[in-house]
């Protein structure tokens, strides 16, 4: 039931009562067993397992959290002597139930990790009966043994490399994702070519120069990075960035309009922008932010009459709202590399007689990257995968407040995408 290992002797089973926590609760019941290991399975170093001489009796008896026997709290006792590894020094010997350096056994340790996988703080602290920052500590454990019992950078030959936000005040981790298996293969604090350098230090030359097409948003510390370390690699501008980039440049232009409405004043400089017969008014305008930013066949009908009042009312606006539109649609055709590069110098022309300053700007944006961006196309190699990972690592972000840093994230992020998550004891 406590789920030990054979080549431990139960010598005991007590048990004790405890005050309850909550007022109005009853006694707590907690039952301890307590144990011994064979001699066969003693003194060894807790780290590498090796056989090692005694080196003392340490703290003397130490207790480990066991999973629950129903309501019950279960637990082991044991002395934990420490025996001298002639490469780890002086160090607490191995148990067969517990990782090093924890105070709870490994089945109650992979619970929680599974756990934070798939459900919230709130659940785990509550189910469990432990605090959120000692749940950090167990992912970072679990997280540690499944990594180093897996390469996780073996085989890669396409990769996406992305940042992303973890905490206000500009803290940002750097995330590498395999477009082949989908899965997240490394992390680490961080939003600069030193970070990025970190990756290709752990992946090595040997293996850099085994990959083929790298896709990134076109930061110029991440392209630095890959071309020092992986010449031969495809770079390729994910078309999701490229869009992106083009809704940035609408929005622009949408509060720029939405400011000359609600003020009713020339823009700086003096010269008043004209918008045409623009009737609607200011809130309107806020209001239809949303429709302007959704693709046309996930429009509601309500969203739908948003656009067609903008046609019609605010010609300058809608006219940034094709070119947006009309850049997606040249993504769409990446099956067809060569009518795609056609299509985008046609938007390329389109977009710098357009008299809309943002969207000039763009243009000159996606002709200096423009290799990449065909590269992209070529290739058939988006950075939406990526994204997606990001979208779930916000999630994640978001379970994770409360941890002391990104350390205890990224092994959670570790565990439920990089396909590191353990089963379920007995599972």
């Amino acid at each position: 039931m406590l789920g030990i290992e054979s080549g431990t002797v139960i010598e005991d089973i007590t048990w004790e009562e405890i005050p309850a926590v909550l007022a109005g609760g009853g006694p707590q019941i907690i039952i301890t067993a307590q144990v011994r290991l064979h001699a066969r399975r003693a003194a060894r170093c807790g780290i590498c397992g090796r056989r090692s001489p005694g080196y003392d009796q340490g703290a003397g008896r130490r207790r480990w959290r066991a999973l629950d026997l129903g309501t019950i709290r279960a637990e082991i006792e044991a002395d934990a002597p420490r025996v001298q590894c002639t490469v780890h020094g002086a160090t607490v010997a191995q148990v067969p139930w517990a990782r090093h350096g924890a105070w709870h056994t490994r089945g109650f340790e992979d619970t929680v990790a599974w756990l934070a996988c798939v459900t919230s703080k709130t659940t785990i602290t509550q189910l469990m009966r432990v605090s959120w920052r000692t749940v950090g500590s167990m992912i970072e454990r679990v997280s540690a043994e499944k990594r180093a019992q897996r390469d996780q950078l073996a085989g890669l030959t396409r990769i996406g490399i992305d940042e992303i936000a973890y905490r206000k005040g500009f803290k940002y981790l750097v995330v590498v994702v395999d477009h082949d298996s989908g899965r997240l293969v490394w992390a680490a604090p961080g939003r600069d070519k030193a970070t990025v350098l970190k990756f290709f230090g752990a992946l090595g030359p040997q293996r850099s120069a085994q990959l083929t097409h790298v896709s990134a948003d076109g930061a110029s510390w991440i392209a630095g990075a890959v071309t020092g370390r992986a010449p031969q690699a495809v770079q390729c501008t994910g078309p999701f960035h490229v869009v992106s980039w083009a809704t940035e440049a609408l929005d622009e232009v949408r509060r720029d309009v939405w400011n000359h409405a609600r003020a009713g004043q020339p823009q700086s400089g003096g010269r008043v922008r004209k918008y045409g017969r623009a009737t609607g008014d200011a809130r309107d305008l806020k209001h239809a932010r949303y429709a302007l930013w959704k693709n046309p066949e996930d429009l509601t009908a309500r969203q739908a009459a948003q656009v067609d009042w903008i046609a019609r009312t605010h010609p300058y606006l809608y006219r940034a709202w094709l070119l947006k539109e009309g850049l997606r649609v040249i993504f769409k055709l990446k099956a067809h590399p060569r009518l795609a590069a056609r299509a985008l110098d046609k938007w390329l022309a389109w977009a710098a007689r357009s008299r809309i300053p943002q969207f000039i700007a763009l243009g000159r944006k996606i002709r200096h990257y423009r290799p990449g961006i065909e590269a992209a196309l070529r290739h058939s190699l988006s950075n939406g995968l990526i994204e997606s990972v990001n979208t779930k690592l916000r999630a994640i972000t978001r379970a994770a407040f409360g941890f002391h840093g990104p350390e205890p994230m990224i092994a959670l992020g570790m565990l439920a995408l990089g396909g590191l998550r353990p089963s379920l004891p007995g599972r």
